[in-house]
């Protein structure tokens, strides 16, 4: 029931398959997902967006129904400019080499390197309830440690986090869904349906690579471009009471780009699920101008 009219397709990117919905008429607009999620995370979004835009929803690498290659210790398999460039070739074979970006989590961390690496693919870029790695970890104290738990429970040697999460993995998925949500029944039955039946053992093991690279080769990606800006304008929306109430979210992307504009919404870390009609008016203005 959710996508209802979208068409699926599997593309291959670099000899790694992902998994795409995709639907509507108009300017592309590329939509990524966050952790522990998948494209299913914009069901509530992407259909209204598709009024006027051609809408894309992948599957990141290792998640979803995507390939989960192992991670072998290789931290550049999950980097997120090797997830970036996963990216840039599914619009390509889908016959869109500009489009705009949005995304939410780790997939905003996608985007954002995606905008980086590729600047002449990317017409607008927004980005849902995170600031750049790099400022989460340079910005650390008690309080914040506490909230980004994850930040250091998943970088943990290979085995331990993915062990820990495997005994469980229902449950320690509802746990960080009720963990970083402030809306009640923000999640369909179908939806975490689909969540349960993706968190398996690969994309566990995948999605632990995912924050292992963050915390090294995105890192050292970040460090030596620091003198870099994202060209494009960029729209913020973040959680007024989480990530909110822990950074000066606007400034800290003013440092990114020159042409910053953005919105706190009254909701937990699950943006589009919590308050979709919102979401959606907000990429849809932003999205409309020339």
């Amino acid at each position: 029931m959710m996508f209802d009219g979208f068409s699926r397709a599997r593309v291959d990117a670099h000899g790694t398959s992902i998994n795409v919905v995709h639907g509507g008429s108009g300017p592309p607009v590329l939509l990524l997902h966050g952790y522990p999620q998948s494209h299913v995370m914009w069901h509530r979004v992407a259909p209204m967006l598709a009024a006027n835009h051609t809408v894309v929803c992948p599957d990141l690498r290792g998640y979803g129904d995507s390939a989960k290659p192992s991670p072998d210790d290789q931290p550049e398999g999950y980097a997120k400019r090797t997830l970036a460039r996963d990216q840039v070739e599914v619009m390509h074979q889908l016959g869109f080499d500009r489009f705009a970006l949005v995304g939410h989590d780790r997939g905003a961390r996608v985007a954002r390197r995606l905008s980086l690496d590729h600047p002449g693919r990317v017409s607008r870029l927004a980005v849902l309830d995170i600031v750049p790695t790099h400022a989460v970890y340079a910005n650390l104290d008690q309080a914040r440690a506490t909230t980004v738990w994850r930040y250091f429970f998943l970088i943990q040697p290979t085995g331990l986090p993915e062990h820990l999460i495997g005994a469980d993995p229902v449950f320690y998925l509802h746990a960080t869904l009720r963990e970083w949500t402030r809306t009640p029944n923000a999640f369909t039955p179908e939806a975490l349906a689909e969540y349960e039946r993706c968190f398996d053992r690969a994309t566990i093991e995948a999605s632990c690579a995912d924050y292992r690279a963050g915390a090294t080769i995105d890192l050292d990606h970040d460090r030596a471009d620091a003198a870099r800006r994202i060209a494009c304008p960029v729209l913020v929306l973040w959680s007024a009471t989480g990530i909110g109430a822990d950074y000066d979210v606007p400034e800290i992307w003013r440092q990114q780009a020159d042409d910053v504009r953005g919105h706190p919404i009254d909701c937990g870390h699950f943006l589009a699920e919590e308050r979709p009609d919102e979401v959606t008016s907000r990429l849809a203005a932003f999205l409309a101008v020339e």
